[in-house]
C-alpha cells in the first residue's frame, strides 16, 4: 500500500462536476479518513448527509479517544464547512 500525499486542501479534482452533494461529501470524508488513519490510527465513515447535517461514524483509535470531539468538530467539520456552506451540524453516531 502506498502512503497518500497530503496537502493543505483535499484534492477533489477527480470528482465529476455533476456529482451530487452527497457524492462530493463522501469523497471529502474519504480523504479525511485516509489522513486520520495514516497519522492517528483512527478513521471516519460518512453515514448520511442531507445538505445541512453530516452524520459520521468514528472508528479505530478515535473510539473512546478524549480528543475525538476535536477531531469531529475541528478537523472534520472545519474541513468540510468551506466546501458546504449550508452545513449546520456534524454529528458522530
Amino acid at each position: 500500500m502506498t502512503n497518500p500525499t497530503f496537502s493543505t486542501l483535499p484534492d477533489l479534482r477527480n470528482i465529476p462536476v455533476n456529482a451530487s452533494d452527497e457524492e462530493r461529501m463522501r469523497a471529502l470524508i474519504e480523504v479525511l479518513s485516509a489522513y486520520i488513519e495514516h497519522f492517528h490510527g483512527g478513521a471516519v465513515e460518512m453515514l448520511s448527509f442531507d445538505g445541512r447535517t453530516l452524520k459520521v461514524k468514528m472508528t479505530g483509535a478515535c473510539v473512546n479517544c478524549p480528543l475525538s470531539p476535536v477531531t469531529l468538530h475541528g478537523w472534520i467539520e472545519g474541513t468540510v464547512k468551506p466546501f458546504f456552506p449550508d452545513l449546520r451540524k456534524v454529528e458522530a453516531a
